[in-house]
């Protein structure tokens, strides 16, 4: 008796399961095999990704190997054409050592101009777009004013600001360029004071120190003699 019931039992489950088989089967295939060509496609997309990050690398070695042969010219136009279609972090880094060569080339402008699409990439990684700011404003001390240096970089040099000690440095030597020797001053007493100053930025702190006291006892000395 059981054995009837056991086989009355599996033909419903039976009958359950091809029921439930028939209405939602095709959904079934349909999910597997979107998963089955979701992943050959991220396969795919990971491997021509791959392909094109090494070839990236290749073309951005070819413009370094220009340089090193001394011909700027060759480097700049590979360095041009990564930027435009490079892989990967390649368009960044090509557009990082393009500025470097235009600048060496005396296309500062040109350079600056780099920077400032670097800067103003907003995609890219905070500390990255900074490094491009203190690269243009390094550029800019020894033509701009202070105000147009402080204008770029002046928040950098804000307290436990990662780029402190490099922006103040810069806009000290643009306000002793400029002869403006009180605030020169003041922002290398800032890097000298500070205990996360690195030590070769330190010395070159004091030594300016040094140079401004010069100055100013100078300017006073030929104040008290007029």
């Amino acid at each position: 008796m059981s054995d009837i019931f056991r086989e009355v039992d599996e033909d419903i489950r039976h009958d359950r399961y091809k029921k439930l088989w028939d209405r939602w089967g095709p959904f079934v295939i349909v999910a597997a095999l979107l998963v089955i060509l979701g992943t050959a496609g991220y396969r795919g997309w990971d491997w021509w990704q791959e392909r094109q990050s090494a070839s990236s690398g290749d073309r951005f070695v070819a413009a370094i190997d220009a340089v090193d042969a001394g011909d700027r010219g060759a480097a700049i136009d590979i360095l041009e054409g990564l930027k435009s279609d490079g892989a990967g972090g390649y368009p960044t880094l090509a557009t990082f050592r393009l500025a470097a060569e235009l600048a060496a080339e005396g296309g500062t402008a040109a350079a600056i101009e780099e920077y400032d699409r670097i800067a103003a990439t907003r995609s890219l990684d905070t500390e990255m777009r900074n490094m491009a700011r203190m690269r243009a404003a390094l550029l800019l001390v020894d033509t701009a004013t202070i105000e147009e240096v402080e204008e770029r970089i002046g928040d950098l040099a804000g307290t436990g600001n990662t780029w402190r000690h490099a922006a103040r440095e810069l806009l000290g030597l643009t306000a002793w360029r400029l002869e403006r020797f009180d605030e020169a001053r003041a922002y290398f007493e800032s890097i000298a004071v500070d205990q996360e100053t690195p030590r070769d930025l330190r010395e070159r702190a004091q030594v300016m120190l040094g140079l401004i006291d010069s100055r100013i006892g100078e300017a006073a000395d030929a104040d008290g003699a007029s």
